[in-house]
């Protein structure tokens, strides 16, 4: 293929490839050849015109291909446009030549076609330039297409199109010429010549005026006759065309007076009568259709109908939103009048009406859902008020008039009642999609929407009453607050209407409705409401028999009632089921015997009534089965089924009960079934085990009934059909926009669409599409529907002999019916047999031989029926045969019964229909192994090529693309002839047979997921392969057909995925980008899929194309806006048009994952977007007025100028957005905030950031954009949408948490939210208002509490001001019930009552801790700026404004911990919960409680254990321990019953309180589940920690040892699970004071034991602590061995070598010692803090059994982490372990009697392994720092009791440490040890200091007096020498008297010798000089206390004298520089006496 790439085509290497190749080498080098003109330079291109201007037009000659002729004419154009003109009328004159060749073989058309391409190529690119040679050329295009067969006419049609679009006016003289040859081919009978010569006609009315002004009635009429058995794409086009034509008509200005007498200008009027016309008589003369009207006979076709409905859209969508909500009005009265009481034409019979409603239903929904914003939807629903209102008024005046003409105006009612369901259904559905933003709509009483909709409620037609019920249902999900209200004024009407049928059924649908909408209302609707409804249930169906005029309506609306009361789930119904179960039972005759009398009495009314009631209480049974299935035990269900046998009998009897009591019966007989096949398919057959065969008969004869209808195969077929055949059978079973209309075309004439009427009970069932009302089909067609899926599951269930019986007489009865009749019964026997197979597949059950033989033929039969859907279901029934059976042997012979007959069948059906049973046999067994493969794969490749049946092809590829879906790794071997197929059949197929396109897409998709990755293999065949994949997708992207172009994509991002860098990003990009607005949705779902995979990995590269793509072409995706917004931005806006809920879900996940991979880099773009989003429809109100002040001024004149006006100024890109919209855009914010936090420091640092923008402007930061997030946070947080201000409350407490620590560079002290104090109480205020619902409130709540502990606010005024919408929520809780909102459920108001309570604990435990270091902070003294900085004044404020509602709060937090201990009460103690509830929640609704309470109890929890222990657990106003709250029922801590038993006592109060908050801490940390916050935990902890502050629960937990060691193991278990080091640090916190709990205990019984025994002295005293006499510590009973568990646990994860298994181990060479992390080090200082005290908590013995493991672990602790620092620093944990030795050394347990002599033992086995560190065995730790070791040593010498260090070897040893480190060449070792040595030297007791003194003393002195000699110069050595000097002198202090003149003796010339004189101390360094200073201060302190000494040592060296004098008066000489020299000279003289004095 790389030869193909030149400029000229290599003709030599194409002559030598095969057909397909050369075809694929053409194609290749003019792909090419097309990028290549374009950059190519224009002089280099003229060069070489000519060579290349022949070669096209001999390709032209050489029967091109379909694209191979497009590109090849865009070629030509191109060439032409950029080289030199002159040849071009030559290359005009041959393509015409070529086109009247009278040649018409077949092989020549491909030219002929090619020259039509060509030219049309040629005139839209080069235009006018040949305005002379177009009159001749369109002439003979349009002589050749009188001649020309489909293929022709279509081309001619494009080609016309383009040389209109390239003329432009120019080509005025031929616009009749051409609209006359468009006219012809509109009603052409090939499909694809209608759509060309659509668009054709599209093209032309851009410049010819009469096709929009005289002749547009013609047009419309010959677009009506279009429309007449057109398909989809016929119907958009030619909607299109006549949408935009009539668009035109209406806005048209025409110039020139001279024009203007034969142009008339069309009314919107006329416009809208005309495509009334078509909607109502469809194409027929009007003349003829008045004729068939007044004989009652012609209807108008369905796809005229629905193509009309399009055109109405169309129409609209032209003029746009700002046109439609102008004449909104009219329109309105239009469309209603379609299907009113004006034209009863159109609703003649029911089925007629519910397709007419449908098409009207989706003309308002496509055009007020599509082109409104909120605003004017608001102002649309008012509209449509008022034409209810008017509707009404006609009812009223029907029913109220008494006279005899009231028969003939009841047809009226009839006819209006349609436009009253269209409208009501249309309200609904706009309301639903306004949400809550639509609360002002019901608020205003001038539109008295409620009480519109409700009167319906009372019309005469049901379809109005159920319309107006699904109305309420929708309000009702929009605004939650409207639920109740509008349930108790149904319930209310119902009960005082009770005597009228029409109130009873409307009020019941509207009560049913609403009970529906509850599931879709996270807030619930109060809990008594079921009671109501119950109770008025079963009064109804009580007095239903009292009058017979009312017992139909009463008995269907109480089981309606009771069916819709289900859905409320089981805590509701749990109460009424035993009521419901009794209802049931007494509906069914209890015997037989009962039934065959009952049949015998009552008349067809009775009867009527009786099956009406036993379906209602069947489907209620349904209801409770599908909605409670937690209540179905087994008790309940025995109860369930003894009624089903006689409902079984009943429906045996059927039959015989019809024919006695006429027809009247009929439809109640078919619900009734249909009710009790519903049930039986949700029962388990088992439950009516003995009814089997009675059920079986019935179903058979149902399948095989002679009413059965054919048409129903698009109901039931498509369910059994696999959803990627159904693509291929038709589009209308595709997904579409226009899916709800095209629905009906799919039946025939005679079959109704679903509507709401066939069904009332599905009002109340959760609607599947969305908003849109549920569909149920027609009683008769869901009965066979259900009939044929039970029928799957009775059949698997009975005996084979049985089972054969039956399908021997469903065979029979195939054969024995003719006709359409045959067709339907075929229909029904193949779907019930499918599902049985289905069944059979899915329950893993097996078919004998008799039964597999006969299920074939029924198969065989339907494989070759004419109906495509039943081949596809029996194609796939043959496959689950295969799979059923499962035998090798058996496949192969199904596969060999369709080989046989694909071989010799030459029909269509046939061979379409074993086609695809040979690929769905790959599908389900996964291929049929390879031996069948080869043969299958031959079959179809021969059946793809048949090119005479379209539909053959399309079969045929497709199943082979199933075949190679399944087949995988066995394809390999086919791929390549595989592919060269493809290839030939896309570039030879016609371009009008789409569908085979489509299947070449699917067999292209398979194949590339076949190669998978190895398509980024580099060799010869891999990359042909990889060529002809992109050349087969080059192919189909430039097919017309946009399904087409949908499976390209898909190709595409298929090849993308695994070969990515041999994709073309930018030209999928584009391609992308212009479909982005298709109309078809299934291609708007390919872009969106390969998007959001192209942007998982390339965000930024799609983005930067797009936009490139956008400025390039101007026309790129006008729709998509990228230019402006970017591809963010065009997603953003095509998210608030698209109504596709997968379509959505893609846009949204395609912005999060751009939306990470560029947000931090594109900050400002995606704030603005956000922003722009959000401040669109902010100015919701306010700017309104305004707005349509100015709009209604400037364009009262004129129409037109709507048009013109709008263009003017730049439109904002997103008008008017949705609230969903906005929604989205707010979650970008937090989402864009997150992003951040991951990113650069600077986004949370606004010095950083301003200093970072200034050096390079493009850095951009977060923090820099705080003032937008705020407004931001505060549009969404104050909109009318209550998502929206959930979503905007979520926005301001990200950022309050994320910013609330930043500081103010230009305030010192301040931080940077301070300034948007106003903003942040504006956005909350509102919430907090009476009718805010509560889920807001609750959040509100949340922000408060975030904005309060923030401590942003340093004002106690500002402060105040939020703080106060606290106190108003908390006065709301404490009012009660009675201030609580009854519009929800109550756990809505728990919600809400928590939510404060959380609050208030958050506000209180911050004020607390502020509070606490307030007072430490001020404790230490600080500058007089930092105190006032640290907010002095607030941290004491907080807490007083909390501790005025304190005494309050507190009640109600133990109230609330209270509820929650009760609720998390396992199960079984179910019977001791409170009957009425908690404090703040109702029994009936404790699960939904249950949720609240999990997320808020932790922060209650520690807030209680705060305020608990603030009163030291002295509650203030103890009298009062009951609450006041009228709320609770179960007063604090003690039940109800009790108050008037005797009042605890305040330590009872205490004990409860207190065993509740430790109660909740343990269960909640013993059963910690994965989905535990670690706020609670941590919560939970800090609970406890504040718990054991104060004795007085400490002594608690001391005095109870079990409760101490529970805790302790739970915590253990919080440690080991949680890897938290904060979590574990405070679990250690708890543990330590748990010890100290335990050691206070030991302590006070000690003390208390010793206070009794000093009365009498006895021989023993009882030993207290753990280990009593015996020393042993139990496992589970200690305390102790608890702790050390835990204990151990910590220390051996941080340093894994303390595990004595591993370091008992043959050692291997033991690791350095290490430094642990901060947080390792903390944890580890925290374990040994605990060690330390455990000796306290244990007797002596008990001492002596831990000593060694502590010792162990602190030692170990030292050894593992003794790492050498600078400076000599001790590292954390060494500091810790010294301490904890310290602590265990000085222990009372050392010294006590008892232990003292295995302590001495042990200490001094612990310090014999201190000193083995230094020289251990196998010279491991060499690095260990001597300094830790040694102070180590010094420890245990100064802490232990002489004898233990005072052993001779130890004690040598020790010395000899010493004495090393003396001599340690490291200075800093050095020095810490004179420092050791100096506390070692000072200790009083004189055997242990001496042996030291005596063994370094003299080292010392030398050391000194080296150091003298030396004369230091650097720092270390003078701190040496200082510390030197310092041990000396200490040991002057502790010498005895008579040496004491030897060591001064010493000591004194070693410190004049470091003396210096005048001279040397000015020059000195600054060592010197500081040794100087040092050595003159140390002998004035010596001189004077050693005086005598000092004399005898200077009189016996002059020399030291004399040195001493001069350095003094050098030193004086220093001292004189500095003040003026009088003072001086008295200064010196006074220190010279002052010296002489003291020395001499």
């Amino acid at each position: 293929m790389e030869l193909a790439h030149s400029l000229l085509l290599n003709e030599e290497a194409s002559s030598q490839l095969g057909e397909v190749q050369k075809a694929e080498f053409i194609f290749e080098w003019l792909r090419y050849l097309e990028k290549l003109l374009l950059a190519t330079n224009r002089a280099d291109v003229r060069e070489k015109q000519k060579a290349l201007v022949e070669q096209l037009l001999s390709l032209l000659n050489s029967s091109p291909g379909p694209p191979t002729r497009k590109l090849l004419a865009q070629n030509l154009a191109i060439l032409y446009s950029i080289g030199d003109t002159f040849s071009v009328y030559e290359t005009i004159d041959k393509c015409n030549d070529l086109i009247r060749s009278k040649d018409d073989s077949p092989s020549y058309l491909p030219t002929k076609l090619a020259a039509v391409v060509c030219l049309g190529a040629l005139y839209k690119k080069l235009g006018r330039i040949l305005a002379n040679a177009f009159p001749d050329t369109v002439g003979n295009i349009l002589k050749a297409m009188k001649s020309a067969e489909s293929q022709g006419r279509y081309e001619i049609m494009l080609s016309l199109q383009s040389i209109l679009t390239g003329l432009g006016a120019a080509a005025a003289p031929c616009h009749r010429d051409v609209y006359k040859a468009a006219r012809s081919c509109l009603t052409d009978r090939s499909m694809a010549v209608r759509c060309a010569a659509a668009k054709c006609l599209l093209e032309l009315q851009n410049e010819a005026v009469f096709m929009w002004s005289t002749d547009l009635d013609s047009v419309a009429t010959l677009c009506f006759k279009s429309f007449e058995g057109s398909n989809y794409d016929v119907r958009i086009s030619v909607s299109k065309l006549l949408g935009t034509v009539l668009a035109k008509a209406v806005i048209a200005k025409h110039p020139g007076a001279a024009s203007r007498q034969n142009a008339r200008r069309v009314s919107l009027e006329e416009v809208l009568e005309l495509l009334g016309t078509g909607f109502l008589r469809g194409s027929s003369g009007f003349l003829r259709a008045s004729g068939d009207m007044l004989k009652g006979s012609s209807s108008v076709s369905r796809d005229v109908r629905v193509g009309v409905t399009q055109a109405y859209v169309v129409f609209v969508s032209t003029l746009g939103g700002a046109w439609l909500e102008k004449n909104f009005a009219v329109f309105l009265s239009h469309t209603l009048s379609l299907v009113s009481q004006l034209n009863s034409k159109a609703t003649q019979t029911q089925t007629d009406a519910v397709c007419c409603r449908r098409c009207v239903s989706f003309i308002l929904r496509a055009t007020i859902g599509g082109l409104l914003g909120e605003k004017a939807q608001i102002a649309a629903a008012k509209d449509i008020c008022q034409a209810i209102w008017k509707l009404k008024k006609v009812v009223d005046a029907v029913l109220s008039d008494g006279n005899l003409e009231t028969r003939l105006s009841s047809t009226d009612v009839a006819a209006s009642q349609h436009a009253l369901v269209c409208a009501l259904q249309e309200l609904g559905n706009l309301i639903h999609g306004l949400g809550t933003t639509a609360a002002p709509l019901l608020q205003e009483s001038s539109t008295g929407l409620l009480d519109g909709v409700i009167s319906m409620t009372l019309h005469p037609s049901v379809s109005v009453r159920l319309a107006a019920a699904w109305c309420l249902h929708c309000i009702a999900v929009a605004l939650p607050s409207q639920l109740t209200p509008l349930l108790d004024r149904c319930l209310d009407r119902i009960t005082t209407l009770k005597s009228s049928p029409e109130a009873v059924t409307g009020f019941s649908f509207a009560v049913a409705a609403l009970l529906g909408a509850v599931a879709h209302c996270p807030l619930g609707i109060p809990h008594g409401k079921g009671k109501i409804v119950m109770a008025l249930a079963e009064d109804l169906l009580c007095c239903a028999a009292q009058n017979s005029r009312l017992s139909l309506q009463r008995t269907q609306a109480g089981w309606l009632l009771i069916a819709a009361l289900m859905t409320l789930g089981p805590a509701v119904v749990s109460r009424h089921l035993a009521r419901v179960l009794l209802l049931w039972k007494c509906v069914f005759p209890a015997s037989p015997k009962d039934l065959e009398t009952e049949k015998s009495r009552g008349d067809s009314f009775t009867w009527q009534v009786t099956l009406e009631g036993r379906a209602g209480a069947l489907c209620a049974v349904k209801s409770l089965i599908s909605h409670c299935g937690d209540l179905l035990t087994e008790e309940v269900i025995q109860r369930l089924l003894p009624p089903l046998p006689c409902a079984v009998d009943l429906l045996t009897q059927l039959s015989s009960i019809l024919k006695t009591y006429g027809n009247s019966l009929k439809t109640p007989s078919v619900v009734y079934r249909q009710r009790l096949y519903e049930l039986l398919i949700l029962l388990p057959p088992e439950t009516y085990k003995g009814n089997l065969s009675a059920i079986l008969k019935e179903l058979t004869a149902e399948l095989t009934a002679p009413d059965a209808q054919a048409a129903a195969s698009a109901c039931l077929l498509p369910a059994l059909c696999h959803p990627d055949d159904l693509l291929i059978l038709s589009p209308l079973l595709q997904e579409t926009d226009h899916r709800f209309i095209e629905e009906q075309l799919l039946l025939s004439n005679g079959v109704a669409c679903g509507s709401l009427e066939y069904d009332p009970y599905s009002v109340y069932e959760k609607d599947v599409g969305g908003d849109s009302v549920p569909k149920p089909l027609p009683p008769a067609l869901s009965v066979s529907n259900s009939a044929s899926k039970l029928f799957g599951v009775v059949c698997a269930h009975v005996e084979e002999a049985e089972r054969i019986l039956i399908l021997e007489q469903l065979l029979t009865s195939i054969k024995h019916s003719k006709g359409a009749r045959q067709q339907a019964v075929q229909l029904h026997v193949v779907c019930a047999v499918s599902n049985l197979l289905k069944y059979v597949a899915g329950s893993k059950r097996s078919l004998g031989p008799e039964v597999r033989r006969l299920v074939l033929t029924l198969v065989l039969g339907a494989l070759e029926s004419p109906n495509p859907l039943l081949r596809c279901a029996a194609s796939e029934a043959w496959a689950r045969l295969a799979q059923v059976v499962d035998d090798g042997a058996f496949t192969a012979g199904l596969a060999q019964v369709s080989f046989d007959k694909l071989k010799s069948a030459r029909d269509v059906v046939t061979r379409t229909g074993h086609s695809l049973a040979l690929g769905s046999l790959h599908r389900y067994l996964g291929g049929i192994g390879p031996q069948h493969l080869s043969s299958c794969i031959g079959v179809l490749y021969t059946l793809s090529q048949d090119s005479t049946s379209p539909d053959v092809q399309t079969w045929a590829l497709h199943s082979l693309s199933l075949t190679i879906d399944s087949a995988g790794a066995l394809y390999h071997v086919h791929v390549e002839p595989t592919l060269s197929l493809i290839t030939m059949l896309l570039l030879s197929v016609p371009p009008t047979h789409a569908e085979v396109h489509q299947s070449l897409g699917r067999c292209l998709n398979a194949l590339i997921t076949t190669l998978g990755p190895e398509l980024q293999g580099n060799n010869t065949s891999v990359s042909t392969l990889r060529t002809s994949c992109l050349l087969g997708c080059a192919v189909m992207q430039d097919n017309p057909g946009c399904l087409v172009q949908a499976q390209a994509i898909s190709c595409l991002q298929q090849l993308h995925m695994f070969a990515p860098r041999h994709v073309n990003l930018s030209s999928l990009v584009s391609c992308l980008c212009v479909n982005l607005c298709s109309p078809y949705l299934l291609l708007r779902r390919a872009v969106l899929a390969c998007l959001r995979q192209l942007v998982q990995r390339e965000a930024v590269e799609v983005s930067e194309h797009a936009v490139l793509l956008a400025k390039d072409s101007g026309d790129l995706a006008a729709d998509a806006n990228i230019k402006e917004v970017g591809l963010e931005g065009a997603l953003l806006a095509l998210l608030d048009k698209e109504t596709d809920k997968s379509l959505c879900q893609d846009i949204r996940e395609t912005l999060h994952h751009m939306l990470t991979s560029m947000a931090v880099e594109k900050l400002s773009f995606w704030l603005k977007l956000c922003r722009d989003v959000l401040a669109a429809s902010a100015d919701f109100t306010a700017v309104t007025c305004l707005d349509t002040m100015q709009e209604e001024e400037g364009d009262r004149g004129d129409d037109a100028s709507v048009l013109t006006s709008r263009s003017d100024g730049k439109p904002h890109p997103f008008s008017n957005p949705r609230w969903a919209t906005r929604v989205f855009a707010a979650d970008c914010v937090c989402r864009i905030i997150n992003q951040c936090e991951n990113a650069n420091r600077a986004h949370f640092d606004i010095a950083l950031a301003q200093e970072m923008k200034k050096s390079d402007s493009r850095n951009d930061f977060l923090v820099l954009h705080l003032a937008d997030l705020i407004r931001m946070a505060f549009m969404a947080a104050t909109d009318h949408s209550d998502q929206l201000r959930l979503s905007g409350l979520d926005t301001l407490l990200v950022v309050i948490r994320r910013f609330a620590d930043i500081a103010e560079p230009e305030f010192p002290g301040h931080v940077i939210l301070e300034q948007y104090q106003a903003n942040v109480g504006a956005a909350l205020r509102p919430a907090f208002t009476s009718e805010t619902p509560p889920d807001i409130t609750a959040k509100a709540c949340q922000v408060c509490s975030a904005w309060i502990a923030s401590g942003v606010v340093r004002d106690l005024s500002d402060l105040r001001r939020v703080h106060q919408l606290l106190v108003s929520s908390l006065m709301k809780v404490q009012a009660g019930k009675e201030a609580l909102s009854h519009l929800y459920n109550e756990s809505a108001s728990t919600m809400e009552i928590l939510a404060v309570l959380k609050a208030w604990a958050e506000v209180y435990i911050i004020a607390v801790q502020r509070h606490k270091s307030h007072k430490q902070t001020s404790k230490t003294p600080i500058n007089s700026e930092d105190s006032v900085r640290s907010g002095s004044p607030l941290a004491d404020g907080l807490l007083d404004l909390v501790c005025a509602d304190l005494g309050t709060l507190s009640k109600l937090w133990l109230a609330a911990l209270q509820d929650f201990a009760l609720l998390t009460l396992p199960a079984e103690f179910a019977s001791q919960l409170p009957v009425e509830g908690g404090a703040f929640y109702t029994a009936e609704t404790s699960e939904n409680a249950r949720l609240h309470y999990h997320s808020s109890w932790a922060l209650i929890l520690h807030a209680a254990a705060l305020w608990l222990t603030s009163t030291g657990f002295t509650d203030p106003d103890e009298g009062a321990a009951n609450l006041s709250r009228p709320v609770t029922p179960t007063s604090m801590c003690q039940d109800s019953s009790s108050s008037g038993a005797a009042v605890k006592s305040p330590e009872d109060v205490y004990t409860d309180r207190f065993h509740l908050i430790l109660g909740i801490s343990v269960e909640f940390l013993c059963s910690l589940r994965s989905d535990a916050t670690m706020e609670s935990i941590t919560a939970c902890l800090r609970a406890l920690q504040v718990l054991l502050d104060v004795p007085w629960p400490r002594s608690k937990i001391g005095s109870d040892q079990d409760l101490g060691i529970e805790l302790l193991n739970v915590l253990h278990r919080v440690i080991l699970t949680r890897e938290s080091p904060s979590i574990q640090l405070a679990s250690l916190e708890v543990v330590r004071q748990i010890i100290c709990a335990a050691q206070e205990h030991v302590k006070e019984k000690r003390r208390s034991a010793e206070v009794d025994d000093g009365a009498s002295e006895k021989e023993t005293v009882p030993e207290f602590g753990e280990g009593k006499d015996t020393g042993g510590l139990v496992p589970g009973k200690s305390l102790v061995f608890a702790t050390l568990e835990l204990c151990v646990c910590i220390l051996v994860r941080q340093l894994p070598e303390l595990n004595p298994k591993l370091t008992g181990s043959p050692r291997v060479k033991a690791a350095k010692p290490q430094t642990l992390s901060e947080e390792g080090s903390r944890l580890v200082t925290a374990a040994l803090v605990i060690l330390a005290e455990l000796p306290a908590v244990c007797s002596p013995e008990g001492s002596i059994s831990i000593l060694p493991t502590i010792l162990y672990l602190a030692i170990g602790v030292l050894r593992e982490t003794a790492v050498k620092l600078p400076g000599g620093q001790l590292s954390s944990t060494v500091t810790a372990s010294l301490q904890a030795l310290k602590g265990i050394l000085t222990s009372p347990m050392a010294r006590a009697e008892k232990s003292h002599a295995a302590w001495t033992s042990l200490l001094q086995n612990a310090l014999a392994t201190v000193l083995d560190c230094w020289s251990p065995v196998d010279g491991a730790h060499q690095d260990l720092d001597e300094v830790s070791l040694l102070t180590a040593v010094t420890v245990f010498i100064l802490s232990t009791s002489p004898e233990v260090t005072t052993v001779p070897c130890l004690q040598k040893s020790c010395i000899e440490k010493f004495k090393a480190a003396l001599e340690s060449g490291d200075p800093v070792v050095q020095m810490k040890t004179y420092q050791l040595l100096h506390s070692i030297f000072q200790y009083p007791n004189p055997a242990i200091s001496y042996p030291y003194i005596y063994s370094l003393a003299s080292s010392i002195v030398e050391k000194l007096q080296e150091i003298d000699k030396r004369k230091p110069e650097d720092t270390a050595e003078l701190h040496i020498f200082q510390e030197g000097i310092k041990v000396l002198g200490a040991l002057v202090t502790v010498a005895e008297e008579q040496h004491r003149s030897q060591l001064v003796a010493c000591l004194l010339p070693v410190l004049i010798s470091f003396l210096l004189d005048e001279k040397a101390l000015g020059s000195a360094s600054s060592v010197r000089r500081s040794l100087h200073d040092f050595a003159l201060q140390n002998l004035m302190q010596i001189g004077p206390r050693h005086s005598s000494v000092f004399r005898n040592v200077m009189a016996s060296s002059p020399a030291l004298k004399a040195r001493l004098e001069a350095a003094v008066k050098g030193n004086q000489e220093s001292v004189r520089v500095e003040p003026p020299s009088k003072h001086a000279k008295s200064l010196g003289r006074n220190s010279s006496i002052q010296l002489k004095t003291h020395f001499l």
